[in-house]
């Protein structure tokens, strides 16, 4: 699995508030900084399945192949795992809240058992504006 679950870690990108605040919209301040939440199917990638990398719009780190990827019809985007180590699992009361590894952004929540045919059983509920996505290159 690509999250890693523990409350203490300090990322390497951090910014402070006002350098966050320049660096991304309204929007993404709101999810990746202060732990938003999109509104359910208003994200650019909820539909997306172009081949590519999502990384975080923080930091550019990547985060998420479309390999990964899944349509779990809930609304946002879902992946069933991440990279290995860029992603950081946190507690979140009854949920699991899933963070960039190299900015701390919140990306989302990570639920289990919910009956996906896929490899880990998981699905990363993520915020379309918590990434961006870089196409696979084609061969020519």
């Amino acid at each position: 699995m690509g999250a890693q679950g523990s409350t203490e870690f300090t990322p390497a990108v951090n910014l402070a508030e006002g350098e966050w605040r320049a660096k991304l919209s309204k929007e993404q301040f709101r999810v990746l900084r202060q732990k938003g939440t999109e509104r359910r199917g208003t994200g650019a990638f909820d539909k997306h399945d172009a081949p590519g990398m999502y990384t975080c719009a923080g930091c550019d780190a990547p985060l998420y192949s479309s390999t990964t990827k899944f349509d779990s019809r809930c609304g946002w985007p879902a992946f069933f795992d991440a990279v290995p180590g860029a992603i950081k699992a946190l507690p979140d009361g009854f949920r699991t809240e899933i963070v960039c590894s190299n900015c701390g952004g919140h990306l989302g929540h990570i639920f289990k058992g919910e009956g996906f045919n896929t490899p880990t059983d998981e699905r990363h509920c993520v915020n379309s504006v918590s990434l961006k996505f870089t196409a696979e290159k084609k061969a020519p």
